[in-house]
């Protein structure tokens, strides 16, 4: 079974150098982008630093390796996000369950979707008058599916193996809507109280088509004068994140887990710490301490980026994250703080850019 695991990533991997030169769509930055805003309190609280440790049932998401380090037979996980100012929301579930001693699978799904979003196109009628009833709400929002499998690899002793096939809609309204299918593969290596984590997201480089409604479109276009969209297809070119972590045995009650992940992306510069036209390197830091494994405190450091201010100098800001967690008898209650956005123009225009993270997680035998 492992040769047989070890074949499909070296298939799927020659797969990602040989589709963008044989197909003929667009590749452009942060597309399907939705899929490394992250999820899970912990992960989130920890500065998304999670591909070298993740060991529950958001291992489907994280890095499907992870998910043979499952604490018990059934494993759940839930988490409600609210992204600026309660506007964008993001709920994921996963359920997850070892197979045997030497594999696992899981099965989760991921939205996020701004709704309630008023069309006021047909507010005023031919006649000047504004009619309140013609107005129309409508939700964006993105959509995937994550179906992962885990094997243990009987050629590296402590190697872990896996995979997730994702299947992904994104909707807009009646306007537009589009449907994508990638694959993600992982890794997991542990050695003493080291981790190491290896994860290739759209390994296959993830194809999204999109077909628009004309008809619902034609009106607001030829207002604005632009050309109408076309049935068009995206690629979403592979991401490796690398990542590795130790724990600290403190004393008898208390534990910390250092933990760093580097994201490489290769879809063009992109405003992270080092970027160039190939290849852009954005680094994320992570603690945990743990206190008689059942309180946890954490810490993240994510989302390096240059910014311009209103007097045109230019300023480095990073995210700061917080989280705190508890758990007993197989229950887990997670919470997370995340600030994101200029800090400096949030101060001026009073918006509040804080996010609240509340995940729930259960396993029982």
């Amino acid at each position: 079974m492992h040769r047989f695991i070890l074949k499909c990533l070296l298939a799927m991997a020659l797969l990602a150098f040989c589709l963008p030169v044989a197909a003929q769509v667009s590749a452009p930055k942060y597309s399907n982008e939705f899929l490394n805003v992250g999820v899970g309190a912990r992960a989130i609280g920890m500065g998304n630093v999670q591909v070298a440790i993740t060991s529950d049932a958001t291992s489907g998401y994280w890095n499907p390796a992870g998910l043979l380090r499952l604490p018990d037979k059934y494993n759940i996980a839930l988490m409600h996000s609210e992204l600026f100012a309660g506007i964008a929301k993001t709920d994921f579930g996963s359920f997850a369950m070892p197979i045997d001693t030497n594999s696992a699978l899981a099965v989760s799904v991921i939205r996020l979707g701004v709704d309630d979003i008023a069309d006021t196109r047909r507010l005023q009628n031919e006649f000047g008058h504004i009619q309140y009833d013609s107005i129309k709400f409508f939700s964006v929002a993105d959509y995937a599916v994550f179906l992962s499998y885990a094997r243990r690899s009987n050629l590296i002793e402590g190697l872990m193996l896996g995979a997730s096939a994702k299947i992904i809609y994104r909707n807009v309204g009646d306007f537009a809507n589009a449907w994508g299918f990638g694959i993600d593969a992982g890794a997991q290596l542990q050695r003493g109280n080291w981790q190491f984590g290896l994860m290739a997201k759209d390994i296959t480089t993830t194809f999204t088509a999109w077909t628009h409604n004309v008809e619902e479109l034609e009106e607001a276009y030829e207002q604005t004068g632009n050309d109408l969209p076309e049935n068009t297809a995206e690629l979403t070119l592979p991401r490796i994140i690398l990542g590795a972590a130790r724990n600290f045995q403190i004393n008898d009650k208390f534990t910390a887990l250092v933990s760093a992940d580097v994201d490489l992306t290769f879809d063009g510069k992109r405003n992270v710490l080092l970027k160039s036209d190939v290849m852009s390197v954005d680094p994320h830091l992570g603690l945990e301490l743990t206190y008689a494994n059942s309180v946890f405190v954490r810490a993240g450091l994510s989302n390096y980026q240059q910014t311009t201010r209103f007097d045109g100098s230019k300023a480095s800001q990073v995210q700061p994250n917080f989280g705190v967690g508890f758990t007993s008898n197989g229950f887990n209650l997670d919470l997370a703080l995340s600030r994101m956005g200029d800090h400096e123009k949030n101060s001026i225009t009073n918006a509040n850019t804080s996010s609240v993270i509340i995940s729930l997680g259960y396993s029982f035998r």
